[in-house]
């Protein structure tokens, strides 16, 4: 049974009861859409807490945990149940509400608690009759995000929301909602809650620049000190007529979001493409003759490891990211600088990942609004580095050694301070290229050992 075919048997035992089970939110909103929807929300209208249990207990398993609140979650579907209920603001922080669940609760007093109007619209989950107190489905036509009523203001993560809904449904803001987006602040917002909006941003965008601009338009960049500072910091125009790092950074984004492929290195590669140019402002200086550089700027990693460990918890994210950021560049100037197979090699070692930091590099140089001849050239170039790699088999990882302390220990060497030297000696001979394989590597260690 599938979990559609699981929401209209519990909509049918409903009806039975009395009650009527409504489709509710993004579920909506993307059958609208026309996106397929894999997780269902439905709102049980007429019928109390302990009869909804009851008949949900011949149907399917339930996860009561958020009963005090009028919320089961059906257990092996994703599907969560909730009845109708008043939200009163009665502290600070996003747990500080009085919920009171009201099954009697009109659809428009129901919807009116829902952050944008595309989201408050309904939908009978057995006859398919659409109610839209809120006049969603016309902002939805017009593509236009608009907030339900002044309650909006009670969680700020809305605003969050709405940067991640702009950039996956193409939508503009409407200037009211931008306003009053701008009156609110993430301080009492923890950081799992940021991570949560931050990827569906990054991992479902399609227009991540729609995104972070409507983020700037309600000035809760400032939040964000290292993308603040990208939006004034100024580019050699000869090399970057798109103008300031921030508006090359939202074309490097989009270029990277049409790269993902639904790996586990997608949120890698989006915060690599997002974040590559934060040292920039650090870095930038103009010269007398007018000239606009920023040498190191590749190097100085600080605002962006701030940034990434100030969302994400994840000790994984900036030991991953902060390479690529490192050595965005190299993908084409190890081309153009004719490199040995042992450069290549090192970047393996260094950044894990050469197939992926040729997606960095790729989404940089597609990040300069220009036709110019050195974007071209670049652009072949990094596609030589992807073949250059695999060529060495290293494409989407590191090289690993050959020799390890084992064979050292099989000819009759005792582990100890001089083994360290010698599994170097041979790591390095191996990334030079001197051997391939483990017959070649033993039997440079053998060499190695009777010049001892």
């Amino acid at each position: 049974m599938t979990a559609i075919d699981k929401v209209h048997e519990i909509a049918r035992a409903v009806k039975q009861a009395g009650g009527r089970a409504m489709l509710v939110g993004g579920c909506v909103r993307d059958t609208l859409l026309g996106i397929p929807v894999k997780d269902f929300d439905l709102e049980i209208y007429g019928l109390h807490a302990d009869k909804l249990q009851k008949i949900l207990q011949n149907i399917c398993e339930t996860d009561a945990v958020g009963m005090s609140f009028g919320v089961l979650k059906v257990k092996h579907f994703d599907i969560d149940i909730a009845l109708p209920r008043k939200e009163n603001k009665s502290g600070s922080g996003h747990r500080g509400f009085i919920v009171e669940v009201t099954p009697e609760l009109d659809f428009a007093a129901a919807a009116g608690r829902r952050d944008f109007t595309i989201n408050a619209i309904m939908q009978d989950a057995l006859t398919g009759e659409i109610i839209d107190p809120w006049h969603g489905m016309d902002d939805l036509k017009k593509r236009i995000l608009r907030h339900v009523s002044p309650a909006f203001t009670e969680d700020p993560l809305r605003v969050l929301r709405g940067m991640q809904f702009i950039a996956r449904f193409k939508l503009t803001a409407d200037p009211g909602t931008v306003e009053l987006c701008s009156t609110l602040s993430q301080d009492e917002l923890p950081a799992e809650r940021l991570a949560s909006e931050w990827e569906k941003l990054l991992l479902k965008g399609v227009r991540i620049s729609d995104g972070l601009n409507f983020l700037k338009a309600c000035r809760w960049v400032k939040f964000y000190p290292a993308l603040a500072a990208l939006t004034d910091c100024p580019q050699d125009p000869r090399w970057h007529p798109e103008g300031s790092v921030w508006n090359h950074t939202l074309k490097v984004t989009d270029a990277a979001a049409g790269m993902r492929d639904d790996s586990p290195d997608d949120l890698v590669l989006m915060l690599a493409a997002l974040c590559h140019d934060f040292g920039k402002p650090a870095c930038t200086v103009i010269q007398s003759d007018g000239r606009i550089t920023s040498c190191g700027h590749d190097t100085f990693l600080e605002p962006a490891e701030k940034f990434i460990t100030s969302i994400w918890q994840r000790k994984d994210l900036p030991e991953k990211v902060l390479p690529l950021i490192s050595h965005h560049m190299h993908p084409w100037q190890l081309i153009e600088n004719h490199a040995s197979d042992k450069a290549f090699r090192k970047l393996a070692l260094q950044t894990g990942n050469p197939q992926l930091l040729a997606k960095v590099a790729e989404a940089d140089v597609r990040g300069i609004d220009s036709s110019q001849e050195n974007c071209e050239r670049q652009l072949k170039n990094i596609e030589l580095f992807r073949q250059r790699c695999c060529e060495l088999a290293i494409a989407d990882s590191a090289p690993r050694p050959l020799i390890y302390g084992r064979h050292l220990i099989e000819r009759g060497l005792r582990p100890g301070k001089n083994f360290k030297p010698l599994l170097d000696a041979c790591f390095e001979a191996q990334l030079s290229g001197k051997f391939d394989d483990l017959t070649g590597a033993l039997h440079y260690l053998d060499n190695i050992l009777c010049e001892k």
